[in-house]
């Protein structure tokens, strides 16, 4: 028996916000959408174009308030090949929440408040 990774999900307030923020910071885009035939809902799958992993976006139409993330100690993480490039960019949107120098690595924050980790690729 094997398993592989299929998807994370996180839930977020302003959908059309969210979908900017991780095509412009990640070069996410959409690649499956579920619409609730009650429109109380909304799924959305963003995917990197190269792996199979995709970040599930979850859209509640009756939900009002900004999200619990508790401490926040859960992230998402992802490996870029231009890590300068990147920083200049995350800097430029204002949206570096913390920096490790020493480690070599920081994350940004999205519209909600989730932490992503930037982390050089490995040369």
């Amino acid at each position: 028996m094997k398993f592989t990774f299929n998807h994370n999900n996180i839930n977020v307030l302003d959908l059309e916000k969210s979908l900017a923020f991780y095509k412009e910071n990640l070069g996410l885009v959409e690649v499956r959408r579920k619409v609730a035939e009650d429109g109380s809902f909304i799924l959305i799958f963003l995917g990197d174009g190269i792996t199979g992993h995709n970040l599930e976006l979850t859209w509640l139409r009756d939900w009002s308030k900004p999200y619990n993330l508790g401490d926040n100690e859960f992230h998402i993480a992802f490996h870029v090949d231009d890590y300068e490039g990147a920083h200049a960019l995350h800097k430029k949107n204002d949206c570096i929440c913390y920096e490790n120098e020493k480690m070599g690595i920081y994350f940004i924050s999205d519209p909600d408040g989730y932490w992503i980790e930037i982390i050089p690729s490995r040369r």
